[in-house]
């Protein structure tokens, strides 16, 4: 997994600004192309759209069957066994998108990594590792495993005053809510910026959601 194919949307002017966004299990790039034109966002502040097609494996949870997935899932306990060798690979393959991004002219701080659920936790888990400044992560309906060996051993103080969106569905049965409160309340506790924002609706993605991220992304840029 030296490279990973893409969906990029375009501004109609130069890009100053890129968002990075990673799909859920089972999904792929175009799963999260319709949100752009609902986020509504000035034409005065031209953004790239970054959409990564996960690589095809065999994922456990799915009697080995092979889908789109950033690392293998073991169970139904999906914050149990974790795959941290799929998770690291999928980290690379991120860390190599910003760097992409960086030498087509866009700055590092105006870059930001987002994702859904599976996505979710590689946004979260390249952007606290990541050595240069990032704009702002956002983590739909996700969780993040191994949170007190990033922070205890691979944490990027780059990034400390770097916010956070952490968005989730209250009636979420693939990643429950929980898991999600668990994130909010360990990164405040490591004094990151979170914005914490939960929603009546499943592992999706709602109207109201869609309007405040758009809200989000207007101040981190």
């Amino acid at each position: 997994m030296t490279g990973i194919s893409c969906i990029e949307i375009n501004p109609s002017s130069p890009a100053i600004a890129s968002v990075i966004w990673l799909h859920g299990l089972g999904a792929d790039g175009n799963d999260f192309v319709p949100i752009i034109p609902e986020l509504n966002l000035d034409n005065n502040f031209p953004i790239r759209f970054v959409f990564p097609n996960a690589p095809s494996m065999p994922v456990t949870v799915n009697n080995g069957y092979v889908m789109p997935a950033w690392y293998d899932i073991y169970s139904m306990s999906i914050d149990q066994r974790i795959d941290w060798e799929g998770i690291q690979r999928s980290v690379k393959l991120v860390d190599n998108l910003i760097e992409k991004e960086i030498k087509s002219g866009i700055p590092s701080e105006k870059i930001i990594l987002a994702g859904f659920s599976q996505g979710a936790v590689i946004a979260l888990t390249t952007g606290l590792r990541h050595t240069k400044k990032l704009a702002g992560i956002l983590a739909l309906s996700g969780y993040l495993p191994f949170a007190e060996k990033i922070i205890s051993a691979e944490q990027s103080k780059t990034n400390q005053s770097t916010p956070i969106f952490l968005g989730h569905g209250t009636e979420d049965a693939i990643v429950p809510v929980i898991l999600g409160e668990a994130i909010c309340s360990f990164l405040k506790k490591h004094h990151y910026p979170v914005s914490w924002h939960s929603y009546a609706m499943a592992h999706a993605v709602c109207r109201d959601e869609i309007r405040d991220i758009a809200e989000w992304l207007k101040k981190c840029f």
